[in-house]
């Protein structure tokens, strides 16, 4: 009797197209409306953009240390070489955008319902993801340092070529979640919440004291 193998989802990758931009060169705005507009290299650190709406905008090589962009919206949009510490995007919506190289610590997106994004590139440490809604996302070759999905929706989720280390996804639910070419993985919390994943056979051998722990399995050398 043959067996038929189960396929994993394939992420449905954003494919971010932009119009001609506009320059702009202010500040950001609680509730400001930003249509096809490039922000270069702009310092908007502790700046306020909670509530703001970005359509067809490209954020490009600015400082966003303590930015408060809380439930604001990046709709059709680039987001390339950010930098920051404390970015506030807590409760944001991200929708066909790309994040490219970024180099983020502290990140908040709790709450945040992240829909087409592809993050390519760059660092980003202590990402906070929890209880946030993650569908058709990528993730691929950038490093991501203690992330946490804690509570968080995973579906169609596909990390590809990255590192991920002291990563928790406690009480995570997980559909359809790629691990399969992570360079290196090192799970701090949540393995029990890693059904719903899929993940290679060397990985298996790389976690599987954490599993042996999450089950309560001693393993000794004989004496």
């Amino acid at each position: 009797m043959s067996v038929r193998k189960k396929t994993v989802a394939k992420v449905r990758r954003a494919a971010v197209r932009l119009p001609p931009l506009e320059a702009y060169a202010g500040e950001a705005e609680p509730d400001g409306d930003y249509d096809g507009l490039e922000l270069l290299g702009l310092d908007l650190a502790g700046q306020d953009g909670s509530g703001a709406r970005f359509l067809d905008c490209a954020v490009r090589d600015c400082g966003l240390d303590g930015t408060r962009l809380t439930a604001a919206r990046f709709l059709d949009s680039v987001l390339d070489g950010v930098r920051g510490v404390g970015t506030d995007l807590a409760g944001a919506q991200l929708r066909d955008v790309e994040l490219v190289d970024a180099r983020l610590g502290g990140a908040q997106l709790h709450g945040a319902v992240l829909e087409r994004v592809w993050v390519r590139g760059g660092k980003i440490d202590y990402l906070n993801l929890r209880a946030a809604r993650l569908k058709d996302v990528l993730f691929e070759g950038c490093v991501l340092s203690e992330p946490d999905f804690g509570g968080a929706t995973l579906e169609r989720v596909e990390f590809r070529d990255c590192v991920v280390t002291g990563a928790d996804f406690g009480g995570a639910r997980l559909k359809d979640v790629d691990l399969r070419t992570v360079q290196r993985i090192e799970i701090a919390r949540g393995v029990d919440a890693l059904a719903g994943a899929v993940i290679s056979p060397a990985q298996l051998l790389d976690l599987a004291p954490v599993f042996a722990a999450q089950l309560g399995v001693r393993v000794e050398d004989p004496s």
